[in-house]
């Protein structure tokens, strides 16, 4: 994988939530309520990405009113949460996008992302992914899920366009 060469050709980047823009702990208020923690430097990189004429989104198997809070606070074309189904939600998202799958990067941590990153252009893990979604990434990041990975990736995108 030579990212100098693949870093241009991307103009979607879609990730996973829990684990990639969370840290994966989920927090409960008493009244059952799920809270989550985003890091504002991966907001940032977002907004970055999308001044650079990119476009973002999530395909997630949880939903709640949080994240798509967090997905519109950050202009995010893209929302899939929950999905049941993330490769056909991912070929839903190409369809609208009208972009190739050689055109997407997609950030996950965890099995249930595998079948995306196995089609995609570029596939990345978090550093604190499973063992096997480290391996089947074409990079792996040095930060952990939560912790300005997806800033990470979007500062190497942009650093090769």
């Amino acid at each position: 994988m030579n990212i100098q060469e693949i870093a241009p050709k991307i103009k979607l980047l879609l990730m996973d939530c829990d684990g990639v823009l969370t840290d994966g702990r989920l927090y409960f208020s008493e009244s059952g309520e799920a809270m989550k923690v985003f890091h504002v430097r991966d907001g940032q990189g977002i907004a970055l990405w999308h001044k650079a004429g990119g476009v973002s989104g999530i395909i997630s198997g949880r939903g709640s009113e949080l994240l798509k809070a967090r997905a519109a606070e950050l202009g995010m074309k893209y929302l899939k949460a929950p999905s049941d189904d993330k490769v056909n939600d991912l070929e839903a998202i190409l369809a609208d996008a009208g972009v190739l799958l050689e055109e997407v990067c997609f950030i996950g941590d965890d099995v249930g992302d595998l079948k995306i990153m196995q089609r995609v252009g570029f596939s990345v893990a978090v550093a604190d992914a499973v063992d096997e979604v480290r391996s089947a990434a074409s990079y792996v990041t040095n930060l952990k899920g939560g912790r300005g990975a997806v800033r990470e990736v979007i500062d190497l995108l942009l650093t090769y366009r």
